[in-house]
């Protein structure tokens, strides 16, 4: 119908009105900043996931609408990281995908989405459990000193 008068207000429902959690309200949880992706040209190995990470984008995080399969390249599938989770490296159960905002912004273009490296609060925790003599159990008690 046509209306010429004011602007009519619409209901408050997702993307209706300013604000009301439109596409550009959104706002999604990323990787952390120290996280580092291959980015090498994907291959024919399709990216596996483990229990932990199951469901999530591979790029955003995000556990809505999975849309295209995860490619990732020969290198990040060899050897003894084949069937591994492409952002933890655990072992994988199930198959990655990239989630339908990240497919319509052609992040699945990107490159292997892999992740390289362990990241700093990782390896922070290593090192401190190296000098305080802890166990790898993480248990609640700190060790003794060497």
């Amino acid at each position: 119908f046509f209306y010429f008068g004011r602007r009519r207000t619409w209901p408050a429902g997702p993307g209706l009105v300013r604000g009301g959690g439109g596409p550009r309200s959104r706002r999604m949880a990323r990787h952390h900043p120290d996280l580092v992706f291959c980015r090498k040209m994907a291959g024919v190995s399709i990216g596996r996931l483990c229990a932990r990470c199951d469901g999530k984008c591979v790029h955003c995080d995000s556990y809505v609408r999975p849309a295209v399969k995860v490619r990732i390249c020969d290198e990040c599938n060899y050897g003894s990281g084949a069937n591994r989770c492409v952002i933890c490296s655990a072992t994988g159960v199930s198959d990655a995908y990239y989630c339908k905002s990240c497919v319509m912004l052609e992040n699945d273009r990107l490159g292997c989405p892999k992740i390289i490296n362990v990241g700093q609060a990782r390896s922070d925790l290593y090192y401190a459990r190296k000098q305080y003599g802890m166990s790898g159990g993480g248990g609640a008690s700190i060790g003794t000193a060497k």
